[in-house]
């Protein structure tokens, strides 16, 4: 053989051992190309191009390798450059909750003065289909931190102006506190003796009466007054919840107070083929009963067995594998109910000239003491579940991470990933401690923000020093923990963008006013790469799906979102305007604008 027939050969026997890394590969369903695909992988890579086959992530990488990935019937969509991501696992809400709200009377979260207050209650009130059968009527999201001017409390009287005749309950955006007329508190039995439950308010007023205010766990005691809604009501709210949820581009949630209605709600729409996001539930553990662990135990793995689906596949499915426990309330005024380390302040002066100094109280008792905590949780981690504590004060934050200690001391072998969440107040001694324990802080980020409930409702009350590292998402960032992301809502609309917009700036919107224009607080915002891992592979990490959602990698499950604009390059205070052009779960558009892709089915 000549040289040249030598040199042939030898080319031959290379580009013949190359071939597998070229050679075609089975099709796939579809093939993005030309985007800004930001995986969320280990190294937060950027790619061009992306293949999708059997509702899993083929491939990654660029066009060229793309184009190995294209069939006769694959679907080709150009991205023209915009951005990819996964989609929005959101490790806290109560969607259930929040679908109610897009259907029923709401004070829409406005900062409302009394009148303006009773005007648009009067207005629910003359409207037929906001009562219910019993002549009742239910207000939502009425943001109580906000009402004007400053330091405004109501009682039952505003409500008696507009119905004194039949029960009137208003329930505050938080969701810890309840204003009732004078009509529920009478149908409901409470009165002056009336003793709250465990956990619970019953505020009075100088008389010793019932104003109507009642605070978290006192709550309980209007269930009665609430005819429940029918199951294909419910069925219809969790169907909001979720159209809401997809044109946000959140592909799966926590809820974080699940009851039976909610679990049956979203296991209709499941078995209907109509959930459109991996949807995981958290029973709720009540103070009341904190004692009886074994009965705990029994009950959540009865409410597992009927709802829970196995191991996450291609569908959304749902799972029942955390538990959900109150360790107090809320921090801000009027409330105060979050349990702190040091006592709130209180106005020995007056309005004119204040003089703030500690108080008599640091928050109500622990709703579950240390004594009853520790041995609850080891019991709930050897069942099977992951513990998701709500923990807004500095004291509540310790008790929780304790009652985590003394489970990694007496379990050290125990797989558990507990999740703490709100964390708005955070001892020094304890920020490093959520990493030291692997211990989630879930973090709602449109809180990080100079507003009526972090002004007017904590400024005075908590104090300068506590003011100072309020939120303190940075902070605990900068001890190494890993912060996943919780909306809250309906505490909050749901706006997820705008929430990670606040979660890199800590300022308000514009439209906020120039009261609440500066940036909350001494410390920055967490980086555009912290805000988007937490609420997607942090969340995922949560959720104990973090090996099947929360990055875009070859195997993964095909949850994606696609963005009218690239929320890495664009100015920051642009983020809270994106919107979502494209969701997909599991290799199915659910939701489209119709820009890129063809409109979902139903949309």
């Amino acid at each position: 053989m000549g040289v040249f027939l030598r040199h042939i050969a030898g080319m031959a026997a290379v580009l013949s051992a190359a071939a597998p890394a070229v050679a075609r590969q089975a099709p796939a369903d579809i093939v993005f190309t030309n985007g800004y695909i930001y995986s969320v992988d280990s190294k937060d890579h950027v790619f061009r191009a992306l293949a999708v086959r059997g509702g899993r992530i083929a491939y990654v990488g660029d066009d060229g390798g793309a184009a190995s990935y294209v069939g006769p019937k694959t679907r080709r969509i150009d991205l023209k450059g915009h951005m990819m991501m996964p989609g929005l696992v959101d490790g806290h809400m109560h969607p259930l909750e929040g679908g109610r709200n897009l259907i029923g009377c709401s004070l829409d979260y406005l900062p409302l003065t009394v009148g303006a207050f009773s005007d648009r209650v009067r207005a629910c009130a003359a409207d037929p289909s906001f009562r219910n059968a019993s002549g009742g009527l239910v207000v939502r999201n009425w943001f109580q931190e906000a009402m004007k001017p400053a330091g405004t409390r109501l009682t039952k009287q505003v409500l008696d102006g507009i119905d004194a005749t039949h029960p009137i309950i208003v329930r505050s955006s938080f969701g810890h506190s309840a204003l009732l007329n004078s009509a529920a508190l009478r149908l409901a039995g409470i009165t002056a003796a009336t003793q709250a439950p465990p956990g619970g308010e019953i505020v009075h007023d100088a008389a010793g009466q019932p104003t109507g205010m009642l605070e978290d766990e006192a709550q309980n005691l209007i269930a009665p007054l609430e005819p429940p809604p029918t199951p294909e009501d419910d069925v219809r709210a969790a169907a909001a919840s979720l159209a809401a949820m997809r044109a946000q581009g959140v592909t799966g949630f926590l809820d974080a107070w699940a009851l039976d209605q909610d679990l049956a709600a979203y296991a209709a729409l499941q078995r209907r083929g109509a959930l459109t996001a991996r949807a995981h539930f958290a029973p709720l553990v009540d103070p009341a009963h904190a004692a009886d662990i074994a009965g705990n135990v029994r009950r959540l793995k009865a409410i597992a067995a009927q709802y829970d689906q196995g191991p996450i596949g291609v569908a959304p499915s749902v799972t029942v594998r955390n538990v959900k426990l109150f360790m107090d309330g809320v921090i801000t005024a009027p409330a105060m109910t979050g349990v702190l380390l040091a006592p709130y302040r209180v106005n020995r002066g007056t309005a004119a000239a204040p003089r703030w100094e500690p108080g008599p109280s640091a928050g109500p008792a622990p709703y579950f003491p240390p004594a009853v905590l520790g041995p609850l949780l080891q019991g709930l981690v050897q069942a099977g579940f992951d513990p998701h504590m709500h923990a807004d004060g500095d004291g509540a934050v310790r008790i929780a991470l304790d009652g985590v200690q003394a489970v990694r001391a007496a379990l050290p072998q125990a797989d558990v990933r507990p999740a703490i969440a709100h964390d708005e107040l955070v001892d020094p001694a304890d920020r490093p401690r959520f990493a030291a324990l692997g211990a989630v802080p879930v973090l709602s980020f449109q809180w990080e923000k100079q507003a009526p409930d972090t002004v007017e409702g904590a400024r005075d009350y908590l104090g300068p020093d506590r003011v100072r590292d309020i939120e303190p998402a940075s902070l605990l960032a900068r001890a190494g923990a890993r912060i996943a992301y919780g909306s809250d809502w309906p505490v909050d609309p749901l706006n997820e963008w705008f929430a990670l917009k606040v979660g890199v700036t800590r300022t308000n919107a514009p439209e906020a006013g120039a009261r609440y224009a500066h940036p909350l607080g001494d410390e920055p915002g967490l980086s555009r790469a912290e805000v988007l891992r937490a609420i997607t592979m942090n969340a995922s990490w949560e959720l104990r799906s973090d090996t099947q959602t929360g990055s875009l990698e070859p195997g993964k499950l095909a949850d994606l979102i696609i963005l009218d604009r690239n929320v890495m390059q664009v100015p920051a205070d642009d983020i809270a305007h994106t919107k979502v052009l494209v969701t997909m779960v599991g290799g199915r558009i659910v939701y489209s604008t119709g820009a890129l892709a063809p409109k979902a089915d139903g949309e």
